[in-house]
């Protein structure tokens, strides 16, 4: 079996959150869904966290059915448990909890050097217009410092 670079990211969360913290958290999945990952058939697009009962789930986290499953093949857009040390959930927990308009979202999908599934959550805070279009106009100027160095 051949192992392929997996990374799947989520390109919007970082243009529409600002990221305060990262962390890489386990997820809890079925036969059929690591197999779709592995064929990189996953989306993180409107995908986010929340906690029920001290636990962290995830929902909106896109896994096409596996293409060679049978009638057990799983649902795509199902609810998966995540899995981090207890301290560390405290301690996401408590920065929800202290108000401001703090989230948990999706940042990377990716297969890790044992070819577990991993993803990478970030506690996020939401941007306002003025600072998405100052991102616009800094990745622009980036972009054409970089046209004028490769000539």
């Amino acid at each position: 079996m051949s192992k392929t670079n997996i990374n799947i990211k989520n390109k919007k969360a970082r243009f529409e959150y600002t990221i305060i913290d990262v962390y890489e958290a386990g997820i809890k999945l079925v036969g059929t869904e690591i197999k779709s990952i592995r064929d990189g058939k996953a989306s993180l697009v409107e995908s986010y966290c929340y906690f029920v009962n001290e636990e962290l789930y995830v929902r909106g986290l896109h896994i096409a059915e596996y293409s060679h499953g049978n009638i057990n093949n799983h649902e795509p857009l199902r609810e998966r448990k995540l899995l981090l040390h207890k301290r560390e959930l405290k301690k996401l927990e408590g920065n929800l909890s202290k108000g401001g308009n703090n989230t948990i979202i999706p940042l990377r999908l990716f297969l890790n050097d044992k070819g577990i599934a991993k993803l990478e959550i970030g506690l996020a805070t939401g941007k306002k217009l003025y600072d998405k279009r100052n991102s616009i106009k800094d990745k622009d100027l980036k972009r054409e410092h970089d046209r004028k160095l490769k000539f």
